[in-house]
């Protein structure tokens, strides 16, 4: 072979590696990046080519589904009550590809491109009949979901409740909403402008407040700081604990003051059950300084706190869910601590995470995973997997649960009348949150369970910058809910 030939034969030989690398790097490495492209046309035609699977509330009744269409896509994607569910389901768009709820959780579901429906697209393949994606059943309740949103309005809020001895999730709101319809259009650039304006919009519609948003939870951290005392076996409901007419935070001059006489109690002293009842501040601040913030956030940490909750989904279905990390301060001075300990501060939670401190009381300690998704179901509705309720932490003991139950009743009985409801024993804590420049305004808290007796539902509820104490911003609220669940 000449040196020519020779010099050809090379040139040839690297031009074929040079051609199987970038078709490696294409099919292999780059594969999943390309495919999930908003450029990639290609990808939304096949994704649209068949019928995605609905989703169901816990009754059966349908939430999402999608419909035949006579253009280019096959297939249109439709929200039944949109803005009722949007938290829940979130949005599936040919424009957007950063879905959310449950539309991302169980995509690979949905889409039915799941390792778990591999069977499944088989006998499609030899039949020649669509590839149908999965049907995802939640656990959420129309009337408790209906019930929130209704009396949530218009304001800037959101609600979650929980079944305690499962964790299932029975209600998911948050206002203001959106409704998906408005970014499931085929029309690309109305579904842009659409888009475009929910995201710019001031009121921020499109964030799941039940799981994305922080807040100060104010006196409802006063459960936890409970539990944490009533842990030691050192304090009992009627244990008489330093609380006055005021308290100023040590090393500084800021002084901690009550909203109610009752909350000072008697030559200094309040015993506990009153402490939580009328909302002490001036107890529950001393309380937590004399606990020591170990104590505090180690009760706090198996409750939730300062770990992301999975709400639903896994790598192998989707986009995992996770709600965003709640966080109770550590390691911090004892006037830090006196204020985190009735929930100001550094303290911040999720309604999900303050939902789940109701769900562990009413649970005799025991704070379970909470889970959306009851079961999935294939297109011929056999069952490819079902939830079971799974135990996430032993936060307390059942004994610690119940003295904090009679404690909440007092809360009730003693301070909050009108959050009673007839012929029901109902367990509640409120809080009222300071928040704004020079503390001028106020996230309305409440969260509880009912029966007392046989905790059935746990709600937590939070109405964001207002003027009224958590127990008429928020309380309606969960009144409303737990009147619903009790009524099936």
């Amino acid at each position: 072979m000449n040196k020519s030939l020779r010099q050809l034969f090379t040139i040839v030989v690297a031009l074929f590696v040079i051609l199987g690398m970038s078709t490696t790097i294409i099919m292999a490495i780059r594969a999943n990046q390309l495919t999930n492209d908003a450029r990639n046309v290609r990808a939304l035609y096949h994704e649209y080519g068949a019928p995605r699977g609905s989703i169901l509330a816990a009754d059966g009744s349908v939430i999402a589904k999608s419909d035949p269409s006579n253009d280019s896509f096959s297939y249109q994607r439709s929200y039944s009550a949109g803005e009722l569910y949007a938290p829940v389901t979130g949005f599936f768009s040919i424009s957007q590809r950063g879905w959310s709820g449950v539309e991302a959780s169980r995509s690979s579901l949905l889409s039915g491109q799941s390792e778990q429906l591999l069977w499944q697209r088989f006998k499609s393949l030899f039949t020649g009949q669509e590839n149908k994606g999965a049907n995802i059943e939640t656990s959420i309740d129309p009337k408790i979901q209906q019930a929130a949103y209704n009396s949530l309005g218009s304001t800037d809020g959101a609600a979650v409740a929980i079944e305690p001895k499962t964790g299932r999730i029975l209600a998911m709101v948050s206002t203001p909403s959106y409704d998906p319809n408005q970014l499931a259009s085929h029309d690309m650039s109305q579904a842009n402008s659409n888009y475009g304006v929910l995201s710019q919009d001031a009121t921020n519609p499109m964030l799941n407040r039940a799981t994305s948003q922080l807040y100060p939870p104010g006196s409802t951290f006063k459960t936890v700081v409970a539990a944490a005392a009533l842990e030691t076996g050192q304090y009992q409901p009627d244990t008489q604990i330093p609380a006055g007419a005021s308290y100023t935070l040590p090393g500084t001059v800021t002084q901690l003051t009550n909203a109610v006489p009752q909350a000072d109690g008697a030559d200094g002293k309040i015993s506990m059950e009153d402490a939580l009842a009328y909302s002490s501040n001036t107890a529950f601040a001393q309380l937590g300084v004399s606990l020591g913030d170990n104590a505090v956030s180690s009760m706090a940490k198996k409750l939730g706190f300062d770990s992301p909750i999975t709400v639903d989904g896994s790598d192998y279905t989707g986009t995992p869910w996770v709600s965003v990390t709640s966080k109770f301060p550590t390691d911090i001075n004892d006037d830090k601590l006196a204020l985190a300990s009735i929930g100001q501060g550094d303290t911040v939670v999720t309604p999900l995470q303050n939902a789940m401190v109701a769900a562990a009381i009413a649970n005799d300690g025991k704070l379970m995973q909470p889970t959306l998704v009851d079961r999935v179901r294939s297109a011929d509705l056999s069952v490819i997997s079902q939830t079971k309720p799974t135990v996430m932490s032993h936060a307390f003991s059942a004994d610690t649960a119940n003295k904090l139950t009679q404690m909440m009743e007092a809360v009730v009985t003693k301070e909050n009348t009108n959050l009673a409801i007839n012929g029901v024993q109902v367990a509640v804590k409120t809080g009222t949150a300071q928040i704004g420049n020079g503390n001028t305004s106020i996230d309305g808290w409440v969260i509880g369970f009912a029966p007392a007796d046989d905790p059935k539902i746990a709600v937590a509820v939070v109405v964001h910058n207002v003027d009224l104490y958590g127990s008429f911003a928020a309380g309606p609220i969960m009144k409303a809910m737990m009147q619903e669940a009790l009524a099936e």
